[in-house]
This record gives structure tokens, sequence and C-alpha cells, in this order.
């Protein structure tokens, strides 16, 4: 049972009251105030205050001090009046109860209303930050965008004075080209006009050595002519022979030793082939290999194409019957068409070639090994 307080005082101002409640050891952390328009209640085990007001009071604006073995309220009144007394008087047990409910109500009222301003004060302050943050947002983009005009505008007038630098420079070199030319056409026309005065003199001359003769005169321009006519080109062959190759590639772009190694493997594939099997007439050349075959059948398992599979398999069997995965292939097909028995034939035939030692598996099983063992 909490001890009712009442040796308290009051006084009083046209627009505030204040009460001073004495409470023994009363601390900040221990009381618990609460307050409404027409109710004021503090709660410090083991001591309870509890008034009832006379009139409304601010309860937003008013303030408690604890502090002193003693808590001081200033409540601030909502119209500036004196009142008669501190609490109401002739307040029986029930109209109590309805005072306290009703605070309580406009309390959680109150709180509710806070809660909610708070929420729409803080969507305020997110909905002012995005904005903020979204101009920011917006002048970056702009200063960016301003920055790649600029760049561009610069580098469009750089890629315009290296134009013109080009232009000039082949014009330059036209200019130069067309004085070449002239000088070229000049100096043939002085060589021309040289000749021809050579011409002229050889002719006076002939005409005075005419009386030395016909074979004298024939000697003469036969000479002339040597000096003034060059010797003809030598004709010759030139013979290029050409390393012999197997593949199409130039020699130093090959490795000799891989594609000594192919060919080998090729020769002993070839060997090992039974050429008499009349279906190989109408097949490709790279048809007949049965590792082209083994990847033919690998892509119709995968297709899920089991029967089409199996005869891949079979005719790359045909062709070597020494290689165990074209056995375990097969194995395969079969054993997803449930043919048991030629799974285990075919599985056993791989492990023979293998020379592996062969014991009472279950189908299954052996299936499973023989995939973990050529890691399918």
């Amino acid at each position: 049972m909490p001890l009712q307080v009442s040796d308290y005082s009051w006084q009083q101002t046209r627009t505030a009251v204040f009460i001073s409640v004495p409470l023994r050891g009363v601390s900040v952390r221990d009381a618990d105030v609460f307050c409404t328009e027409n109710y004021l209640k503090v709660n410090c085990p083991p001591f309870l205050f509890e008034v009832f007001l006379y009139a409304p009071i601010d309860d937003e604006s008013s303030k408690a001090k604890i502090g002193n073995d003693t808590i001081v309220f200033t409540l601030h009144k909502k119209e500036a009046a004196m009142w008669e007394t501190l609490s109401l008087s002739g307040v029986d047990k029930e109209m109590m109860q309805r005072i306290r409910e009703k605070s309580i109500l406009q309390a959680q009222e109150s709180a509710k209303e806070a809660m909610e301003a708070k929420a729409g004060a803080r969507r305020e302050d997110q909905k002012y930050t995005l904005n903020v943050m979204m101009k920011i947002e917006e002048e970056e983009r702009k200063r960016i965008e301003d920055m790649k005009e600029n760049e561009r505008i610069k580098a469009t007038k750089e890629l315009e004075a290296w134009k013109e630098r080009q232009r000039k420079a082949e014009e330059h070199k036209i200019i130069q080209r067309e004085e070449k030319l002239y000088q070229q056409e000049k100096q043939i026309e002085e060589e021309r006009k040289k000749l021809k005065h050579k011409g002229l003199t050889r002719n006076s001359v002939s005409r005075n050595l005419v009386t030395k003769g016909r074979n004298s005169e024939n000697i003469f321009f036969e000479k002339l002519k040597e000096d003034s006519i060059p010797a003809p080109r030598s004709v010759g062959n030139i013979k290029i022979n050409f390393t012999p190759r197997v593949f199409p590639t130039a020699l130093r772009e090959s490795q000799v030793a891989e594609e000594e190694e192919w060919l080998h493997k090729q020769a002993e594939a070839r060997r090992a082939m039974n050429t008499d099997i009349p279906e190989l007439c109408d097949l490709k050349e790279e048809e007949k290999n049965p590792e082209w075959l083994k990847d033919k059948g690998n892509k119709l398992f995968a297709t899920e194409n089991y029967l089409a599979a199996i005869n891949a398999y079979n005719l790359a069997i045909r062709l070597n019957n020494k290689i165990p995965l074209l056995y375990l292939n097969r194995a395969a097909c079969h054993l997803k068409l449930k043919n048991l028995h030629k799974a285990i034939e075919d599985s056993s035939k791989a492990y023979r070639i293998m020379k592996l030692p062969l014991r009472l598996i279950h189908p299954t099983k052996l299936y499973k090994m023989m995939l973990r063992r050529f890691g399918i």
C-alpha cells in the first residue's frame, strides 16, 4: 500500500502554478511522473502523490525539477486566472477513476500524435534529404556531362587541327612532287637539247667524212650507237624449291613434334582398322575415324537419341575394337534403354581391354565404376 503525500505546498500566479512535493530519497531514476491537463501523479515507492487539478494546464510546456528530496512542478495555466484551490473539491472515487482513465487516454492520444508527428517529420526529413541528394546528383551529372562535352569539343578541335596539319602536309608533298617533276622535265628537256645538238654535230661530221668511203662511215655510226644505247639485260631463271609438308601450314608456324606424334597415331589407327567394311564406301574420309564417330555418338547421347548413338558406337567399334571408351559409351546407351545384359557385356569388354580383373559385380555398380574411371 503506497503512502499518500499530503504535506505539499503550492503557490500560483495568473499564468502558472508552483507545487513543491517533499519526497525523501527521491531521484530522477526512481520517480515516475505522469501529467495531463487535469491530472498530476508522482509515483516514487513507497510514496504516491496524486492531485486532480482545479483547471486545465498546458502539460507540454509544464516542467518538473527533482532534487534535494523534493519535486518542484511549474505548471502553466491554459487560461490566465487565479484558482480558488489546487484540486477539485467534492470528487468521489468514481469521478477520480473517470479522470484517471480520461487522462490515460489523453496521454495515449498525445503520445500517438507525437509519434505520428515524429514519423511525419522523419518522412519530411527523408524527403528533403532525398531531394537534396537528387539535386546534388543532378548537379554532379550535369557537371560530368559538361566535362564530357568540353572534352568532346576539345578532342574535335584537336582532330580538326590534326586534319588541317595533314592536309597542309599533303599539299606540301604535292607541291614538292610537282617541283620535282618540273625539275625532272626540265632536266629531260635539257638532255634532249644536248642530244639534238650532238645529232647535228654527228651529221656535220658525217658530211665532212663522206669522202672517206662507205665503210668508214658505217663504223663511225655503229660506234656512236654503241655509245648512246645501253646493253640489253641478261635473261635467267630462278628456281625455288619448297619443303614438302603434310600439313597445309608453313613450317615456321608448325610444331613438328606434335605433328609427327599425330601422324604416327593416325598410321597406327589405320593399321588397326578393318578396311573390308562395306558401310565405309559411302562415308567421307573424316567419318571413317573412330574418334569422330565416338564424338558423334556422344552428341547423340546428350540429345537422348540412344539408338542412333549405339549405331555410331557400333561402326566405331567395327573400325577399331581396341578402344575401351567405345564399349563403355555403348554400355551407357544400353543402360538408358534398360538393356542390362548388353550393358554388362560391353562393360566387361571394356574391362578386358584395359586388362583389369573382372569379379562378380552388380551391373549398376560396374557401370558407375567405369564412369568414375574414365571421367564421364
